[in-house]
């Protein structure tokens, strides 16, 4: 991919689905207007439509925004749909997407928790 993502500040998802055939200024003044965030901050946002196979990035570079669009040939993403909202993830959570998982995994019980008497 072009982007490290894993060296971006904030990774951004937005749950729902979005009208993907929105620009950069579209996608831009959606974050800033319905969910008051900075676009100009070290954050990158991602959008999906009405089809799990498919995504949007946005990201402010310093000097330009970057929009990348990418359509899954085989599989599809586990996007969140219950709310339209904004939710910050994890890097491990933005790998677990693009894998095809739910960014939202079951905790691991640590050994020896569970069970202790």
């Amino acid at each position: 991919m072009l982007l490290d993502f894993t060296k971006v500040k904030n990774l951004y998802i937005v749950t729902g689905k979005t009208d993907l055939r929105r620009g950069i200024d579209g996608l831009a003044s959606l974050i800033q207007q319905e969910y008051e965030l900075d676009v100009y901050s070290d954050a990158l946002f991602l959008f999906c439509g009405n089809r799990c196979d498919r995504f949007k990035i946005l990201y402010w570079d310093g000097d330009g925004f970057l929009l990348c669009y990418k359509r899954i040939q085989d599989g599809r993403l586990k996007w969140p749909r219950k709310k339209e909202e904004v939710r910050q993830l994890t890097s491990q959570q933005i790998r677990w997407l693009f894998e095809g998982l739910d960014i939202d995994q079951p905790r691991a019980i640590k050994p020896g928790k569970r069970g202790q008497f």
